[in-house]
């Protein structure tokens, strides 16, 4: 990626992050230098030199800029280390704080609930999916049966968080879709029960005029449901992930992922015995 990309990321991130644009700008430009007057600022980073002083007066309240009050002034951002150490404190106080809020919030439908048996729920995108499947393993005190049908699903902290399962003395079981998938999250895994599935249906059939490719399966204490698919995006190379999410050992949907995802396990079992797999 090229410097002006790299400057167009970096200050899109800082707005995602909280700052306002002419803050972003005027932090980028002085991250480029060892230091900076209000001008030096302005010419970098196209930002107003009238407006450079507010943005820098926020920057430095947020502890992102330090200043040497010469003539005229000077200033410099604060180490990246640093600067993204303290972006990621005031991130997760602002999280916390969000919860404590939500949390408070008063019940607006009267205490009504839905029953676990009718749970089924569409979920989009990869981060939710994400953010669902490791809540499922977190919550997990039993078992968590995890089929992989894409190498990109496995990555390092879902690695840790099956780990810490395991740890706790859920039974865990992963799945994949070759070989070498296996191979290298046995590597990750070494204590945890890792093998090919069977389940030919998550590659699909393109023969059949079916290109959808099963990016993951999470069974999580024969109760909880989590089965996502990539679709492709108009945007080259580029694909979306969707999934639906079923909860309670009665839900429809439960009970039949449950028996087809076992006919792929190394041990088939009945469900409705002793669980999914030995």
């Amino acid at each position: 990626m090229d410097e002006p990309s790299n400057q167009q990321r970096a200050i899109e991130l800082l707005q995602q992050l909280g700052l306002k644009e002419y803050e972003a700008k005027s932090f980028v430009a002085l991250a480029r230098r060892a230091e900076g007057t209000a001008k030096d600022i302005s010419e970098t980073s196209e930002v107003p030199r009238t407006r450079v002083y507010d943005a820098i007066r926020v920057l430095e309240s947020k502890g992102l800029v330090e200043t040497q009050h010469s003539n005229p002034q000077v200033f410099r951002a604060v180490s990246i280390d640093e600067a993204v150490s303290t972006l990621q404190s005031e991130y997760v106080g602002r999280t916390e704080t969000l919860r404590d809020a939500l949390g408070g919030l008063e019940p607006s439908d009267d205490g009504r609930t839905t029953e676990a048996t009718h749970e089924v729920w569409a979920i989009e995108g990869d981060q939710g999916i994400t953010s669902r499947t490791e809540q499922l393993i977190a919550g997990a005190t039993e078992e968590v049966v995890l089929v992989i049908g894409h190498g990109s699903i496995f990555t390092d902290r879902l690695a840790e968080q099956l780990q810490t399962a395991h740890e706790r003395g859920v039974s865990v079981v992963v799945g994949t879709v070759d070989e070498d998938l296996e191979a290298e999250i046995q590597r990750a895994l070494p204590e945890v029960e890792v093998f090919v599935s069977g389940l030919e249906w998550l590659r699909g059939s393109p023969l059949a005029g079916d290109d959808t490719e099963i990016s993951r399966l999470v069974l999580v204490d024969r109760e909880a449901i989590l089965v996502s698919s990539f679709t492709e995006t108009a945007e080259a190379d580029r694909t979306h992930e969707q999934g639906v999410f079923g909860r309670g050992f009665d839900n429809g949907l439960v009970a039949i992922v449950r028996r087809l995802m076992a006919t792929g396990l190394p041990v088939e079992d009945d469900p409705e015995e002793g669980g999914v797999a030995g």
